[in-house]
């Protein structure tokens, strides 16, 4: 695992496994960030995937579907997406794809408390069946309810709350059978090391790819100097197989926007994995 940041509109090439040369699935998850200077953002980014490699996007907070247009605009090698809502985005979750979506749907979180704005959201999970060159991949892009009290010891109010969507995720994931490979991505709010992370991650059959970096996947700021990693790329494979890779994190630096100004695409840092299937 590099510990550099990776450029994502680079070649990357095929990887090689022992003696044989195998093509890699690209993915990138990435936090869009709702507020601020947003359509400008969005058009950067958009503009960064078009030039890039990465096979499948998966967004967090693109609240509006009017956004989800705009992203598509920039980024028209992406000819397939999975989004669910008219006006407002059911969770904020968009997965882009160069390759055909077989079908997708939304389910969402229950409501559970304390009551907060954040419900407005209606968080859930976004689950796609991706028909790439290797066969099926299920993808499932989520965004788990934020821990405003940024306690993530087991009796915290907000971690019971992390427990019954994860609860929800692990139902999700088992409707794809074993047959199927899975990568569960996003910004799930919770620390890589987090106990409740890592009961859901051996409950559910994942594996983390990310499971030995300890970088920040939240942007550092003078109130939280140091944050932990909360956005993650989970998989399991299909039974009899193997799904290996490994992962990274990208857009950390500013980026130029439409009118010349110098600005950071997020307060996440984006998170790109290769991951290869063996079988």
């Amino acid at each position: 695992m590099s510990s550099s940041s990776h450029d994502p509109t680079g070649p990357t090439g095929p990887w090689t496994e022992g003696d044989q040369s195998v093509q890699a699935l690209r993915l990138l998850t990435m936090n869009a960030l709702f507020t601020g200077d947003v359509p400008a953002r969005l058009r950067a980014l958009g503009a960064a995937l078009d030039r890039s490699d990465y096979d499948i996007v998966c967004l967090q907070e693109v609240m509006f579907r009017r956004h989800a247009r705009l992203i598509r605009r920039a980024a028209p090698a992406y000819r397939h997406v999975a989004c669910s809502g008219t006006g407002l985005l059911k969770g904020g979750l968009v997965i882009l794809s160069r390759w055909p979506i077989s079908r997708s749907r939304f389910v969402r979180f229950p409501m559970t408390g304390p009551v907060r704005g954040e419900l407005i959201m209606r968080k859930g999970a976004q689950l796609a069946s991706v028909s790439t060159p290797d066969g099926e991949l299920v993808v499932v892009n989520t965004h788990l309810s934020a821990n405003r009290d940024d306690d993530w010891s087991p009796t915290n109010r907000y971690t019971r709350i992390a427990r019954t969507e994860l609860a929800t995720l692990t139902e999700l994931i088992a409707t794809a059978g074993p047959s199927v490979p899975v990568a569960v991505v996003g910004d799930l709010n919770l620390p890589r090391d987090s106990t409740t992370l890592t009961e859901f991650v051996a409950g559910a059959g994942l594996r983390d790819i990310l499971a030995s970096d300890p970088r920040p996947t939240y942007r550092p700021t003078p109130r939280w100097p140091s944050p932990p990693a909360l956005d993650h790329v989970l998989v399991r494979a299909a039974a009899g197989e193997s799904l290996t890779g490994d992962a990274d994190l990208v857009f950390q630096d500013k980026v130029t926007l439409g009118d010349g100004r110098q600005a950071y695409l997020s307060d996440h840092y984006g998170v790109r994995a290769r991951l290869i299937r063996s079988r």
